[in-house]
Formats: C-alpha cells, sequence, structure tokens
C-alpha cells in the first residue's frame, strides 16, 4: 500500500489505515454483522454491532477511513482552512492590521495536511477497532453467495451483511485526458508543489471548493462546468452569492460550457472548450477533475449474492435492505447524499434493521448538506424550486447577514438565511443558508425539523448576542409578526387603550 509523497506523515498513515504486517483473523463460526468497506458507514455499522455485544467484521482493500479520512472532508478541509488563512491576511489591512504581502509556502501547507491526516488517521486505525471486538480483514471481497464471501483466501460466513464499499471520482470520456493525465480529489492531495495555473473540469461542490481554495493559495484557477451556472442543484440566489466571491477572489468562470478534448500543449496541458459553437483554448499545468462520483459496484460478487445494483450502484428500499434480505447497503454506494453524516445515519438504520427487526426508514432522515466555499453555502429539506415541483405552497421568511451585528463586526455580511414553511403553518419543509459558518448554523434548523418543531420555536429561544445566529432569531421573529393579523392588531389596540 502507498500514498504519495512517500514521508513520515504517509506512513504513519498506512501504518494505521492498511498496516503491512496485519495478519487477518483465523475463522471460526459466523459473524452477525460483516462491513464490507471501511469508510465511515462501514465503520458504524461494524463498531455499532461490536458495541451491542454482537461478532462483527470489517473488510476493506484499500485505506480504513476510507474517503473522508483519505481523499476527502479531511484533507479537503485542511487545505480549506489555510487558503482562508491566506485570503484573510490578504485583507487584513481592512481592519486596521498591516502585514504586508501575503507569502504562501504551498509545501508547508501540505506537509501540515498530511501531518494532520496521520494523526487523525489513529481514530480509524485497524488497531484500534481490534480493541473495539471487530474483526479487521484487509483485502478484496467477493460474495460467494447469499450469505458469504470471500477475503484472501477465507470464506466468512454472515447472518446479516452492510455493503459499504462507496464511490470514486467519475472520469468522463474526454479525447485525450487519459494521455495527458489529470488529477482528483483522490490524488490532488499528493501535491507538494503548487500548480501555477490549474482547470478545473466541474462546477458542482468539490470543484467549487478546491478551486477557490487553490486560487487563495496562488494558482491562476479556470473553472470549466456544462451548467450555466456554477452548484446548479442549490438555490440559485445562494450559488450566485458564493459565484460572485469567487469571480472578486479572482477565478475564472466558463460556465455552460462543454470539453471537447484535452491535448498537451509547448506551454503545458490544454482543454479544449466549446460555448455557443465557438472554442477556446485552455492552457494549464493541472487539470483537475470533479464531475461527480461513480459507485465501487465491481468485483463484488453482487450476483452470487443475489444483490440487484446499476451504474447508479446498490438498490435498496426505504429500510435500505436489498434484494437479498441478509444483505443492506448504507452510504455513497445506494444513495444521492453522498456526505459522511448521511453514511453515519445509514448505518445507524442498518444496525436497527438488520439486527433488531427494526423499521427504521432512510425517508425519514433529514439530512443537510454543506458546500464549503467562502461563502459557506448549507441547505437541508426543500429549496424554493424544490417546492414548486411538489406543487407545495410556502411560505419564505428572510434575513441578510447585513442585517446582523455580529457579522457586520466580522467584515461578513455577505449572505443571507431563508426559511420556507408549509403556507399557513410553521412547519419548517426547508432552509438555505450562504454565508460565514453556515454549516454551523444549519444545524439549529435540522434541530427543529428532526424533532417536528415549528419556526415559532426558534422565536421563544435565547440567542447569544452577538452572534450570527441572530439570523435564524430574526427569521422566527419575522414569522411570529405574521400571527398579528389586523383583527388581532385591532383587538389588542382596543385592549391597550382600556388598559391606559
Amino acid at each position: 500500500m502507498e500514498v504519495l509523497p512517500q514521508d513520515v506523515h504517509n506512513q504513519t498513515l498506512v501504518a494505521n489505515a492498511h498496516p503491512a504486517d496485519w495478519t487477518n483473523p483465523t475463522l471460526s463460526g459466523r459473524y452477525n454483522l460483516v462491513a464490507i468497506g471501511g469508510g465511515t458507514a462501514g465503520i458504524i455499522a461494524a463498531l455499532g454491532t461490536a458495541g451491542l455485544g454482537g461478532r462483527a467484521a470489517l473488510v476493506e482493500r484499500h485505506l480504513l477511513g476510507g474517503d473522508c479520512l483519505n481523499f476527502g472532508c479531511v484533507p479537503s478541509k485542511a487545505l480549506i482552512r489555510a487558503s482562508r488563512i491566506a485570503h484573510d491576511i490578504s485583507r487584513a489591512d481592512q481592519f486596521g492590521v498591516n502585514v504586508g504581502d501575503v507569502q504562501v509556502d504551498f509545501g508547508a501547507v501540505m506537509e501540515r495536511l498530511r501531518r494532520l491526516r496521520a494523526h487523525i488517521s489513529h481514530h480509524d486505525s485497524a488497531e484500534r477497532f481490534r480493541s473495539l471486538s471487530v474483526d479487521v480483514h484487509l483485502g478484496d471481497a467477493k460474495f460467494t453467495g447469499p450469505d458469504t464471501l470471500e477475503v484472501a483466501g477465507q470464506t466468512l460466513h454472515f447472518h446479516r451483511a452492510v455493503i459499504a464499499t462507496g464511490a470514486r471520482a467519475f472520469v468522463p470520456p474526454i479525447d485525450g485526458l487519459a494521455e495527458v493525465g489529470y488529477l482528483t480529489n483522490e490524488t490532488i492531495f499528493s501535491l507538494t508543489e503548487l500548480p501555477r495555473r490549474l482547470i478545473v473540469i466541474g462546477a458542482g461542490p468539490i470543484g467549487s471548493e478546491l478551486g477557490q481554495a487553490m486560487h487563495r493559495l496562488g494558482s491562476e484557477v479556470h473553472l470549466v462546468g456544462t451548467s450555466p451556472t456554477l452548484l446548479a442543484k442549490e438555490d440559485p440566489e445562494a450559488a450566485a452569492a458564493v459565484q460572485s466571491q469567487m469571480e472578486r477572489d479572482g477565478v475564472r468562470f466558463h460556465l455552460g460550457s462543454s470539453v471537447v478534448r484535452v491535448e498537451r500543449d509547448p506551454d503545458g496541458k490544454c482543454v479544449v472548450i466549446e460555448r455557443d459553437g465557438q472554442q477556446q483554448r485552455l492552457v494549464a499545468d493541472e487539470i483537475l477533475v470533479a464531475v461527480g462520483r461513480a459507485a465501487n459496484v465491481e468485483g463484488l460478487g453482487l450476483e452470487a449474492a443475489g444483490v440487484e445494483y446499476d451504474r447508479r450502484g446498490v438498490e435498496v428500499n426505504d429500510r435500505l435492505q436489498t434484494s437479498n434480505r441478509r444483505i443492506f447497503a448504507a452510504g455513497d454506494i445506494c444513495t444521492v447524499y453522498k456526505f459522511t453524516h448521511a453514511a453515519d445515519a445509514m448505518a445507524r438504520i442498518c444496525i436497527q434493521n438488520a439486527l433488531f427487526f427494526g423499521r427504521k426508514k432512510m425517508s425519514s432522515l433529514v439530512i443537510p448538506r454543506v458546500t464549503y466555499t467562502d461563502p459557506e453555502l448549507a441547505q437541508v429539506g426543500m429549496t424554493a424550486a424544490d417546492a414548486e415541483a411538489a406543487g407545495m405552497a410556502i411560505d419564505s421568511f428572510r434575513a441578510d447577514f447585513s442585517e446582523i451585528d455580529r457579522a457586520i463586526v466580522d467584515s461578513e455580511e455577505r449572505g443571507f438565511a431563508i426559511v420556507h414553511t408549509r403556507k399557513g403553518t410553521g412547519k419548517i419543509v426547508g432552509t438555505t443558508i450562504v454565508g460565514s459558518h453556515a454549516g454551523e448554523l444549519i444545524g439549529e434548523i435540522t434541530v427543529l425539523m428532526t424533532a417536528g418543531k415549528p419556526l415559532g420555536t426558534l422565536a421563544g429561544t435565547i440567542h447569544s448576542y452577538p452572534t450570527k445566529a441572530e439570523v435564524l432569531k430574526r427569521i422566527a421573529d419575522r414569522y411570529s409578526h405574521t400571527k398579528l393579523t389586523p383583527l388581532v392588531a385591532g383587538a389588542f389596540t382596543k385592549w391597550l387603550a382600556w388598559r391606559r
């Protein structure tokens, strides 16, 4: 197992996540649950089973910790944090602080990333899982029957199994791309030198996050997307706010464009794009492909297990059960919600339904999502467009961060929060927040939606002053004011006049 560069930090990562001297357990008897895939969903399913007194196995062919630890959440947020430090310092003079020109040592940025990732990898180490009574099997897993699978020459028998093999970066069949070479989220964190110029193919969350971060660290970034807008699945106004900031940063957008081909150029790697019939050549030192995810269904022997699947992943019902009633699935392999926190929640459903005759449903989950650009864009439930498409009448309540004292003194007035409720009621059906710390703020709304509490609950909740969370309190107050109908207002006026 090799992770580049082969420094002490990556050696520590591999020693934890796939130790070279690991010996798989000797088998005896049947497992209550086998989790295939050592990412979040598989880890939670295996640890949960063992923690409840069951016999559990966790199978991983590559690195324990999955995408989140190795190629996703952890390294990307380390990179983003460094880029925000650089950006904040570059505008320090706005706060009366003069520090001179910003000098980014990209090698040191990436060394810090690898060091912190290696440190966190102890949480997902094979040794730790063994200490928690989980049998860790390193190697390729392949089903050999409806209740058996083979790993490294051994046959594992199970009462229940959870497929949690996740997804990988999807690479489109672009002419010349493979020959010229490219990066994905699985390889960009191996860089030790900053690309002077970077072309990002993909205008979704990954492309937006990494494109902005790399530009703030010093790359000239061109972002190419087929959609005419950035973050096309998000609230249009919120996505526009993110794009506006990225444009101010200096990121160059080529939206509504298709990639015709990739070719070598004397000055670097050339991406030929086309928009409205006109072609344009973009030249850079590196190309980052960030156009989506492909489910890891190959080589699992799903046919032998009687598990139905397609190119999108494993097919499951609302209780996360596959076509084989003994086998469940969780995480990126079976859902459009490709988030670590969603995988965690789905694994918990699998434990309850697989081991204890539970009736938990995926559809009951309230799953927020966050794009970690600056400003952050957080969403839970429906957008206005989603409600319109569903034929649902809604009321919408909005507050801008420019109204919030803490945002003003922090010079972070960009953005807004908008809460949608079912018309005539306070039942929250969705919320969009775009602004600083939006990912933290969305949790407050997620709690209300999960608990079935109306928006008015926030109006009666004391919020610390001054905080950015006041934006939600202000929205709740505006909802409460709608209760003051002309009839009620007239009655109050008469009552108070009589009391004078």
